[in-house]
């Protein structure tokens, strides 16, 4: 197998931002519902002005991928695209974990409220 060189940023010549959802552009008053969701309108202007600079933005959420969640046949990615676009957020893409493309895209950056660097461990 021959080897090519990586880029460490810019797949494809366009950067690549994936954002999660839950308590990263949403946030939730009581019970985590996903209809009880409630949108941070301050960081959804964050990632609508990576989307304006020419960023490709991928939503990439877990939404549905639980064990018990794929038993019951739960599937939220229409609902949470319909979500995403009633807060204005403007995207390329949505993933969730039931459906979409699960694996890890190329990107430069992920945007996400469990998210560490290495160096935080």
């Amino acid at each position: 197998m021959e080897f090519h060189t990586s880029k460490k940023l810019m797949a494809d010549d366009v950067k690549v931002a994936l954002v999660d959802v839950d308590e990263t552009v949403c946030f939730y008053p009581n019970e985590r519902k996903y209809d009880q969701a409630e949108p941070n309108l301050e960081n959804i202007a964050k990632i609508n002005k990576l989307y304006n600079e020419g960023w490709r933005i991928l939503y990439w959420t877990a939404r549905g991928g639980s064990d018990r969640s794929k038993a019951e046949g739960r599937c939220y990615y229409d609902f949470t695209w319909n979500q995403l676009e009633s807060w204005g957020c403007k995207f390329h893409d949505l993933s969730t974990g039931s459906k979409g493309d699960y694996q890890k895209p190329p990107n430069d950056l992920i945007i996400d409220d469990k998210a560490k660097r290495i160096e935080e461990i």
